[in-house]
C-alpha cells in the first residue's frame, strides 16, 4: 500500500518552496503598490517568479508519476531556465554551467536513470561555486563605487546614514550568497538521485536551497 502511494504536490517541499516563491511576488507587489515600481524592485519579483515556476517543473519532472517521458524532459528543461533566470547571474561561465546542467539532466531523463549523476554533481559544484565568486566580486566593486561617492559628494555626505545602509545591506548580500553558493557546492557534491533528499547532506542541500528561495526578502 505505502510503496504505490503517490504523493500529491502539496505533501512535498517542492510545493512549499513554489508557494514561498508565489508569497514574495504577492509581496513584492504590495511593496511596490505601497511605494512605487522601479527597476530594482522587478529583481526580486523576477527571481521569486522563476523560482515558483521551476520548483513546480521540478515535481513534474522528478515525481508525479504517470507523465510521458518526453514531456519530464521537457519540463526539466525549462525548469533549469528558470532557476538560471532566479539567479539572475550575468556571467558567461555561469550561464554556461546550468546550461549543461540542463542537457546532461535531460540525457538521464531519456535514458531512465541516474548514469549522469555524478557529472551532474560536478556540474553543481562549478555552478555554485561561480556564482559564490561572482556575487563576492560583484559586491566588492558595489562597495567601491558606494564608498568613493561617500567621501567625494557633499550630498552624499549629509546622507551618510542612507549610504552606510546601503554599504551594509551589500555586506550582508555579499555573506549570504557566498556562505549559500559554497554550502551547495559542498552538499550537491553528495546527491545520489537526482533532485532527492536521501541523505543528510541532500537533506542539507535542501535546507540552504530553501534559504536560497527567502533570500528575494533579504533584496
Amino acid at each position: 500500500m505505502l510503496s504505490s502511494y503517490d504523493p500529491v504536490y502539496f505533501e512535498l517541499s517542492w510545493s512549499i518552496l513554489s508557494t514561498i516563491g508565489i508569497g514574495n511576488v504577492l509581496f513584492g507587489f504590495l511593496v511596490c503598490n505601497i511605494t512605487s515600481f522601479s527597476q530594482i524592485s522587478a529583481v526580486p519579483l523576477i527571481t521569486s517568479a522563476a523560482g515558483a515556476i521551476a520548483n513546480g517543473l521540478c515535481y513534474y519532472a522528478f515525481y508525479a508519476k504517470g507523465n510521458p517521458v518526453k514531456g519530464k524532459a521537457v519540463a526539466s528543461a525549462f525548469a533549469d531556465l528558470f532557476w538560471l533566470l532566479r539567479d539572475l547571474e550575468p556571467c558567461v561561465i555561469v550561464s554556461a554551467l546550468r546550461i549543461m546542467i540542463a542537457i546532461m539532466r535531460v540525457r538521464s531523463i531519456l535514458d531512465r536513470g541516474d548514469s549522469y549523476q555524478e557529472v551532474i554533481n560536478n556540474l553543481h559544484i562549478g555552478y555554485f561555486v561561480s556564482i559564490a565568486a561572482v556575487e563576492c566580486i560583484s559586491a566588492y566593486f558595489l562597495l567601491t563605487v558606494f564608498a568613493s561617492a561617500k567621501t567625494t559628494s557633499l550630498k552624499v555626505a549629509i546622507e551618510a546614514d542612507f549610504f552606510r545602509y546601503l554599504m551594509r545591506s551589500t555586506e550582508v548580500r555579499l555573506a549570504l550568497l557566498a556562505v549559500i553558493g559554497v554550502m551547495r557546492a559542498i552538499t550537491y557534491s553528495f546527491q545520489t538521485t537526482a533532485q532527492s533528499a536521501t541523505n543528510v547532506a541532500s537533506q542539507l542541500d535542501r535546507f540552504a536551497y530553501t534559504m536560497e528561495c527567502l533570500f528575494p526578502f533579504v533584496m
